[in-house]
């Protein structure tokens, strides 16, 4: 119940953050070309500072400690940030504030699965609360945006990552692990298998591809007239969307490369119509395909990953991906800001692009994918 409370602590962070901080980004005077440089800080620190946090944290065996202190570091990180108004300062402080705050999420899943092999707890149903909490979270910071300035949305993120560091200090201590054998072969080899470089390279672009989506989309909603509710209504959609596509994923009988290729397809048909500046009629049905464009390429990729890739390899294999899609996304949020502020919403064209490009990538390595499966 403890890591169920921490995971949708989190998970409201970014419920609130996502949507409101580039509209809070609009609000103090910072150029749109700026918002897609500062938003793209996370995604860097990916595939930077991520790993080797994580790394430290599990080698001196203090992940309870490290999960709590960077909740709290976080807290105050983005209180700091909130007085802030030059850009450049901004970018500087929120790459601090993302070195800290991204490795919570792995740090999380890594204490849940220690609970998972010695104790027998079900990680779906810890983590399940973290993507319910996304939507419950972006929902009520949706109602507070009519009564609140945009200039003090911040203030709504530093209270729940307030909330989120005092609900970390419930997490038990974990028990001493039992020693292991050592690693006998070097993940770096992983990086000499084309399968595997297609495989994350393909998934790079498909999820790369929503960097205009979440750097900008709040933005170009709000331009369009529509409330605070509406654009956390149309943020929760799509999450619910991709909680319905986990939830129904072990009974689907489709091959895992053929899942990956509907996540592309379906990123070039919804890219395609968010840059014709939809009603909010189409743009709901648009918002219901991140279950594929996100969903469905996420549970395709890690299948590919299950099959492809020695199991004593898959958690570097998994940090591998991370920290493709890390790189791709944050290149492409820098750049979709400069488009976006020449273009506006043709910045999706790029986006279906980037899709399109991933769905090659899948589609000629197909066969041997699943060759290999057969093998």
């Amino acid at each position: 119940m403890r890591i169920s409370l921490f995971y949708a602590s989190t998970f409201g962070i970014i419920g609130v953050h996502l949507p409101f901080f580039p509209v809070w980004l609009k609000a103090i005077g910072v150029d749109v070309s700026w918002i897609g440089i500062i938003t793209a800080a996370p995604s860097l620190s990916r595939f930077t500072i991520l790993p080797f946090v994580t790394a430290s944290a599990e080698r001196h065996q203090v992940l309870r400690g490290t999960m709590i202190a960077l909740a709290f570091v976080t807290a105050v990180g983005f209180a700091v940030l909130g007085l802030l108004r030059d850009p450049l300062t901004i970018l500087i402080a929120y790459a601090v504030i993302a070195c800290l705050w991204t490795p919570l999420s792995p740090l999380t899943d890594g204490y849940a699965l220690k609970g998972v092999t010695r104790h027998g707890l079900d990680y779906a149903r810890m983590r399940l609360w973290g993507s319910a909490s996304f939507v419950v979270f972006a929902m009520v910071a949706g109602l507070l945006f009519k009564v609140i300035d945009p200039q003090n949305l911040i203030w709504i993120i530093v209270a729940v990552a307030l909330l989120s560091a005092l609900v970390g200090l419930g997490i038990v201590p974990l028990d001493a692990p039992a020693s292991g054998p050592a690693p006998q072969e070097r993940a770096s080899g992983l990086l000499r298998m084309p399968l595997f470089l297609a495989i994350i390279g393909a998934s790079a672009l498909i999820q790369g591809s929503h960097a205009a989506y979440y750097a900008f989309s709040s933005i170009t909603w709000q331009d369009a007239g529509f409330g605070g509710f509406t654009i956390a209504a149309l943020w929760s959609l799509g999450v619910v969307a991709e909680i319905v596509v986990f939830a129904i994923s072990p009974r689907l009988t489709l091959s895992p490369t053929v899942m990956v290729l509907i996540g592309a397809m379906s990123g070039v048909l919804r890219w395609t119509i968010t840059a014709q500046e939809p009603r909010i009629e189409v743009l709901t049905a648009v918002q219901l395909m991140h279950g594929l464009t996100f969903g469905i390429t996420q549970v395709g990729t890690v299948a590919l990953m299950v099959r492809s890739v020695p199991h004593h390899m898959l958690a570097s294999a998994q940090g591998y991906m991370v920290a493709s899609q890390g790189a791709v996304t944050s290149l492409t949020m820098m750049l979709s800001g400069l488009i976006y502020a020449r273009v506006g919403e043709g910045v999706y064209y790029a986006m279906a692009m980037m899709a399109l490009a991933g769905g090659i990538v899948m589609a000629v390595s197909r066969r041997r994918l699943d060759a290999h499966h057969g093998s």
